[in-house]
């Protein structure tokens, strides 16, 4: 075998086996087609598709609205709290599978609270399967809740009125839906009033939004992660913050691909922002639409940008640092990375 052909088939294994954090995963977009037909069955929900496959050939979308409007109508098969559970621990036999060992997990209440499904049926089932994924899969599971940002403030105070029961199940708050059109600064007062309650709070900004949406989350809703943020490099400014306060950048390449914030997974920035000092990380967003999970962002993206095994651990301990983890598991994790790393081959 040509060397350079097994150095990067060697990489790929490391990526693939190297022990990671997923901090931008939609719960509800690891819905796979097959799952939402048999929950449709169980539940007698009719779908405006005939079969998995003429779901799957529906995946062609445009931009962010074209995906949400099939992902809203997916979510419609889950009724219970079973539907929630089942949902979750499809994704995370796949995460195990993936060597996460760590998984922060978006939720959208209003997604089913909307229709009628009553909000502890959403949270419960969801923290019944973390649990388990915690005590059958080692894989310490987190719930950030997000508010959808095309609803309205009082809308956003609602849910947070919902869940003031379940604080001891999530751990923080987020904005997520439409960007464009739909600036941080409306949920302002929303997001303080969870500070009060000692919950984290992230936000997506600069997936398609401009990088003013970026500042307006840091410095309007005082958020400790930017959800995608790769339009910061379109302002020097802004670069310069990110590198010197270490506000973490959740990266969901594939994602960026499939709704054409970028042509080519080759045109992609994150080499560049890992060259700038950003704390990036790689993540999945909404793989069953996106088509995949960890590990095969981090392969397609290993190969369209021709990372190496340095940015490789780089985009792993930036993952650690990112979350939410205590310091001890931080330590826990790195310690793993460093075995892996190891085993590998892969010099410090």
């Amino acid at each position: 075998m040509n060397p350079a052909v097994a150095d990067r088939e060697a990489l790929r294994a490391f990526a693939c086996a190297m022990p990671k954090a997923e901090l931008h995963i939609h719960i509800e977009g690891s819905l796979e087609p097959e799952l939402i037909f048999a929950l449709a069955r169980r539940n007698g929900v009719a779908l405006p598709y005939a079969s998995v496959d003429a779901l799957r050939a529906a995946y062609a979308f445009t931009n962010l609205q074209s995906f949400l409007d099939i992902y809203y109508a997916g979510a419609s098969v889950l009724l219970h709290e079973q539907d929630f559970f089942d949902m979750a621990w499809a994704y995370f036999l796949r995460a195990k599978a993936d060597n996460v060992v760590h998984a922060e997990l978006f939720f959208d209440p209003q997604t089913h609270t909307d229709r009628g499904v009553p909000f502890e049926a959403v949270i419960d089932g969801l923290h019944r399967a973390c649990r388990q994924a915690h005590d059958e899969l080692g894989i310490r599971a987190e719930l950030i809740l997000c508010f959808l940002r095309h609803l309205s403030e009082e809308a956003a105070f609602a849910t947070l009125e919902q869940a003031k029961p379940h604080r001891d199940k999530f751990i923080g708050v987020g904005l997520d839906s439409s960007e464009v059109g739909h600036p941080p600064e409306k949920f302002q007062r929303v997001f303080a009033a969870a500070r009060e309650l000692g919950l984290h709070a992230v936000a997506h900004a600069g997936e398609e939004g401009p990088p003013q949406y970026i500042w307006d989350a840091l410095d309007l809703l005082q958020v400790q992660r930017i959800d995608h943020g790769v339009q910061a490099l379109r302002d020097p400014a802004l670069v310069a913050r990110l590198r010197e306060q270490r506000i973490p950048l959740t990266v969901c390449p594939l994602s960026n691909i499939k709704l054409c914030v970028f042509g080519d997974l080759r045109q992609h920035n994150l080499r560049e922002l890992l060259r700038q000092g950003l704390v990036a990380t790689v993540n999945s967003d909404d793989p069953a639409y996106f088509g995949g999970y960890m590990n095969q962002n981090f392969v397609e993206t290993l190969d369209a940008l021709e990372l190496d095994a340095a940015e490789l651990v780089t985009l792993a301990r930036n993952s650690f640092e990112a979350s939410f983890a205590s310091e001890a598991d931080k330590q826990r994790y790195a310690a793993l990375l460093d075995a892996c790393r190891r085993e590998h081959g892969i010099a410090a």
